[in-house]
């Protein structure tokens, strides 16, 4: 089965939200992973099943970035709020980066976003 991250700063959860709602559908179709603040909203304001992590700043994010190195994720959608530093920046880093090394699908905007949920549809 396809397996998709979710993840999104907090000034992005809502945007995300809005995209689950539109995708879901679609994202029914996927064993669906976040970090724990946007997995919890995600379980509120939907009907989606969510394996949640612990939040970014706890290591959500580093959490993530094992399952991408462990082969274990096919795509991540992570809303990044490019306007705000982030206290946990490092391992931000560290997940855009192993998803570099293993060649897996990162949307970090809503139009990637778009692209990544239609891709893995086919």
């Amino acid at each position: 089965m396809t397996r998709v991250a979710l993840i999104a700063h907090d000034e992005k959860k809502p945007d995300l939200i809005e995209f689950a709602q539109t995708h879901e559908d679609q994202l029914r179709e996927y064993e669906l992973i976040a970090t724990g603040t946007t997995g919890k909203r995600l379980q509120e304001e939907t009907d989606l099943e969510i394996e949640r992590k612990e939040s970014g700043p706890l290591g959500g994010d580093l959490m993530i970035g094992a399952e991408v190195a462990e082969d274990k994720l096919d795509g991540i959608v992570f809303l990044r709020d490019p306007l705000r530093a982030q206290p946990h920046e490092p391992d931000i880093s560290a997940l855009l980066r192993i998803c570099d090394v293993h060649d897996v699908a990162l949307a970090t905007n809503h139009s990637s976003a778009e692209f990544l949920i239609e891709g893995l549809a086919d």
